[in-house]
């Protein structure tokens, strides 16, 4: 038996009354997904455990089978592994967005998605101006990037900037958790203020700026930890072989812990003009050669950011035809048995801009396996699977035969 797991993140939503109270997901024409959905068995999924915001950091751990509360050490750690950069003992990574920033409220996280190329130029220049033996910062893709710091206390109560566009950046800083943090808490957010002088008219963003596109005029720095420990998912699940694929750095990271091969696409963005078939390929032959592989498309969840509803349904429904279609066309001319899911990480409803910890809906596939009742994918339709409500490890054991 071959695994395979396609996950679009944040792809789940609240019913709109711009959509005739349906959801994107009912909106969209996803016959493929729909097709998928009744050969298979569906359910809910709760992805975030009590006591957790919902981010895909959170979410995609538990989706993966791990155990958040022993595991989870700050999404900065977790795109460390991606990016080949080793969290020492005594050393904390953060997440370090491009935000812009204007009339001194957040005004997206994202810089307006501002390019590779733009973002590398000024991480490497806060680098040459703020960096020193305690902080170091290191360039991601896009607006993710990461920062290191020695000495630093992980205690800290941090804003994600996608949770709060239009609030004043100030109302949202770091605060320390215990009295210890407040030396790191106090570093790092008079680090932020110090980017905020040095980015306002650093080239790139006059450059920006003259074109009608937001400047990238302030870091923000959230999810601090150290290096986790985890079990890889070749050993928790008796894998000979496992892979993953995906444009975040976030995703990446937690596939080097987990053991999987990273496959990395070209013309592979996290926005909607991703390369759909691309990465659609990658996954045909990924699982070809290992038992598991997991793929990972960003684009719903930046358009569910942008509270862009068309977007989001165009993200979906290219989903749908550009990498569900072909990998399931493949895979049913094949003599091995294979299980596919499908799923979101968590939803990212365009009215809210922002992650929610609603339970999302999965199908799971398997082709030696009785389907159920359900006829079509969507949040309402999975509530009336034969998996209920699912928490924890019970979505992983159930994917490999092991409940």
């Amino acid at each position: 038996m071959k695994y395979l797991i396609i996950l679009g993140d944040g792809m789940a939503d609240e019913p709109m009354a711009s959509l005739g109270n349906k959801t994107c997901l009912q909106a969209a024409n996803i016959t493929n997904m729909d097709k998928i959905a009744a050969l298979g068995c569906n359910g809910l999924f709760d992805t975030i455990p009590v006591g957790y915001a919902p981010g895909s950091e959170i979410a995609n751990l538990t989706v993966l089978g791990y155990d958040v509360e022993k595991v989870f050490e700050g999404r900065g750690s977790l795109e460390a592994a991606s990016m080949g950069i080793t969290i020492e003992l005594g050393e904390m990574a953060m997440r370090c967005n491009l935000i812009c920033i204007e009339d001194k409220k957040i005004k997206n996280h994202s810089a307006g998605h501002i390019s590779n190329e733009e973002a590398s130029e000024l991480i490497f220049f806060l680098e040459m101006e703020l960096g020193n033996d305690i902080i170091s910062f290191y360039p991601g893709v896009s607006y993710r990037h990461l920062i290191k710091m020695k000495g630093g206390n992980k205690l800290l109560k941090c804003t994600p900037p996608h949770d709060f566009p239009g609030t004043p950046y100030a109302d949202v800083m770091i605060q320390p958790e215990t009295p210890e943090a407040q030396t790191t808490a106090d570093f790092l957010n008079d680090l932020t203020l110090r980017s905020q002088v040095l980015l306002e008219n650093h080239p790139v963003n006059l450059k920006r700026a003259a074109a009608g596109k937001d400047k990238a005029n302030s870091i923000w720095l959230w999810s601090p930890g150290y290096k986790p420990e985890m079990k890889t998912l070749l050993e928790t699940y008796n894998l000979k072989s496992g892979a993953v694929i995906s444009a975040v750095d976030l995703i990446k990271g937690i596939g080097v812990y987990a053991g999987l091969k990273v496959i990395e696409v070209e013309g592979a963005t996290g926005l909607y003009d991703t390369n759909y078939e691309g990465k659609a390929q990658a996954a045909i032959d990924a699982f070809r050669e290992n038992e598991f592989v997991y793929l990972h498309i960003e684009a719903s969840d930046e358009a569910g950011h942008e509270g862009n509803v068309e977007l989001k349904i165009k993200t979906i429904e290219y989903l749908d035809a550009r990498v569900v279609k072909p990998i399931f066309d493949e895979v049913s001319t094949w003599k091995e048995p294979v299980t596919i899911a499908i799923l979101p990480d968590h939803p990212t409803p365009c009215v809210y801009k922002t992650h929610t910890n609603t339970p999302i809906p999965f199908i799971i596939y398997n082709s030696e396996k009785t389907a159920d009742n359900v006829m079509v994918y969507d949040e309402f339709a999975a509530e009336k699977g034969s998996y209920g409500l699912l928490k924890g490890a019970e979505f992983m054991n159930i994917l490999f035969g092991l409940s």
